[in-house]
């Protein structure tokens, strides 16, 4: 197989699947917060650009995160992201990564799978 010198694609980096959203705040700058025990168990750091998912209505939308409390399970979409989902709608939230074609064929992403229900980490 032919080596891809100094190509980069991009892949998966970290992924939270299946959590709900707690609240929808329209009033607020833009962004998504996250329980921050979410972020460190998926390797996704404050500002980092993700794409959202919805799973009940099929909306996708690219935003930035910050920090939720800790421990909460919150999973809030603020400003005109709050339109695209519903309290109680299941998102999955998505970050990439760019790399080398060689580096990316090995690389295993971060993905956690928390309680729905609760959006705590099982």
């Amino acid at each position: 197989m032919e080596k891809q010198v100094g190509m980069l694609i991009e892949v998966v980096k970290s992924k939270i699947h299946n959590v709900s959203v707690t609240e929808a705040n329209l009033n607020y700058i833009g962004s998504i917060s996250i329980d921050e025990d979410l972020m460190d168990a998926a390797n996704i750091i404050e500002n980092e650009k993700v794409q959202v998912v919805n799973i009940n209505n099929g909306e996708r939308l690219d935003t930035y995160v910050i920090k939720g409390e800790r421990g909460s399970g919150q999973i809030c979409l603020n400003g005109p992201a709050a339109r695209k989902v519903v309290v109680g709608d299941v998102i999955i939230i998505i970050s990439y990564a760019a790399m080398e074609f060689n580096e990316a064929r090995s690389f295993r992403p971060n993905i956690v799978f928390p309680d729905t229900n609760t959006n705590k980490l099982i």
